[in-house]
């Protein structure tokens, strides 16, 4: 099992590696295309690792790419793929990254309290969406940042990225 997830991690970490190097840096998900021409590579390799989650099953303490995630494995999963190493639970990501004063950018962890002691966790792919395990949909989706359900729950945004 641990080696059929590192194996499909080097996979995607070469599969990223050899996108973001490409003239064309188009990510299409979900009958999305996101554009990630703008992006640094390192940024780039952590939004199209998280992207290609889309559709994977919410599992609670899920943490194999592709078949069951939580949220903050997730993100755990798109760091690793651009070598960043973070801690595995959203307390503590939120407690170690970076705090991002700014609007975030693609790439850049976004949080949430969702419950009294339920956190949450995802990651801006662009100006307003932003990549998740969603507990209440079941699957990794995309979701809009200023949407009222996340605006009433937001704690702010922190990054792991230079």
């Amino acid at each position: 099992m641990f080696f059929r997830g590192l194996l499909y991690t080097l996979i995607l970490a070469m599969t990223c590696y050899g996108c973001a190097s490409s003239t064309s840096r188009t990510y299409r998900v979900a009958g999305e295309q996101f554009d990630l021409s703008k992006l640094g590579k390192q940024r780039a390799n952590v939004v199209m690792a998280a992207l290609s989650q889309v559709g994977t099953p919410y599992v609670y303490s899920g943490a194999t790419p592709g078949q069951a995630l939580d949220c903050s494995a997730l993100t755990q999963y798109a760091y690793s793929a651009a070598g960043i190493s973070i801690p595995r639970v959203s307390t503590a990501q939120k407690a170690s990254a970076r705090p991002v004063e700014q609007q975030p950018e693609p790439g850049d962890l976004v949080f949430f309290k969702t419950g009294p002691n339920q956190y949450h966790v995802g990651m801006m792919v662009d100006h307003d969406r932003f990549v998740h395990a969603s507990t209440s949909k079941k699957r990794v989706r995309l979701s809009h940042l200023e949407q009222h359900y996340w605006q009433q729950r937001y704690l702010g945004a922190g990054t792991y990225l230079h």
